[in-house]
């Protein structure tokens, strides 16, 4: 089984809950998720319970991948914004900072101008402190630039 390799501080982590949720309100959102681009959820906020996550940030990254293959198709580097409207419900997905991928969720209570508006503001944000999570990481990372393995010893002294 592949690794995700994205990783996560708690600091960082709860910075980026705050984010979510804060867009989950101000556009008046059913729900948003925030997937990395192999297809693992990173975090969720809203009406989350009804909905397969596994599956959809699966699917959200394949679908990101496929219209990258697209876009390549005609000479574009990706479309960094998608959108899906349905009877009900549509879904607006974007790229941050070239490593997640946003996923908003939303009906009737909202407009697609005012989702674009909030997730525009909020992914500036978000790919900050995605920059900043992945400088911490290079900087914690061995002289080698791989990553040790962390033991059950290890955890113990974190949480210990």
């Amino acid at each position: 089984m592949q690794k995700s390799s994205f990783v996560m501080f708690e600091n960082e982590f709860k910075q980026i809950n705050e984010l979510i949720n804060k867009l989950v309100r101000e556009a008046n959102a059913k729900a948003v998720f925030l997937v990395d681009k192999d297809g693992q959820l990173i975090t969720a906020s809203g009406e989350t319970n009804n909905i397969d996550s596994t599956s959809l940030a699966s699917l959200t990254a394949g679908n990101i991948a496929a219209t990258g293959g697209l876009a390549k198709l005609i000479g574009e580097k990706e479309f960094s914004i998608l959108f899906h409207e349905g009877e009900k419900d549509n879904i607006h997905i974007s790229i941050v900072g070239q490593r997640v991928i946003l996923v908003v969720i939303f009906d009737e209570r909202s407009s697609l101008g005012l989702v674009r508006l909030r997730v525009k503001k909020i992914s500036d944000e978000l790919g900050s402190i995605i920059d900043k999570l992945a400088d911490k990481v290079d900087a914690a990372a061995p002289q080698d630039g791989l990553l040790t393995e962390i033991t059950d010893d290890d955890i113990d002294k974190l949480f210990g």
